[in-house]
């Protein structure tokens, strides 16, 4: 299929660096290019949240209180 395609700056650099990598031409550039981001990508390993003692204690049972007395008042 032939079509008409602009590049923007960032993506003409990539097909332009692959070209030269490969000794291959723009089309076959672009489409190894599209291949490889239609690749699937590995999981991203899982979230895991960190904590630390702070050394207080807060009721979280009312969350403008709680956040008043970390943040303080004037973070209103």
């Amino acid at each position: 299929m032939r079509t008409t395609v602009e590049f923007d700056q960032d993506t003409a650099k990539a097909v332009e660096q692959l070209r030269q990598e490969l000794g291959i031409g723009v089309s076959q550039a672009v489409n190894e290019l599209i291949r490889r981001g239609l690749l699937p990508r590995p999981d991203a390993p899982p979230y895991r949240q960190r904590t630390r003692a702070s050394g207080i204690r807060i009721d979280v049972s009312n969350v403008a209180a709680a956040l008043e007395e970390l943040e303080g008042v004037e973070a209103r």
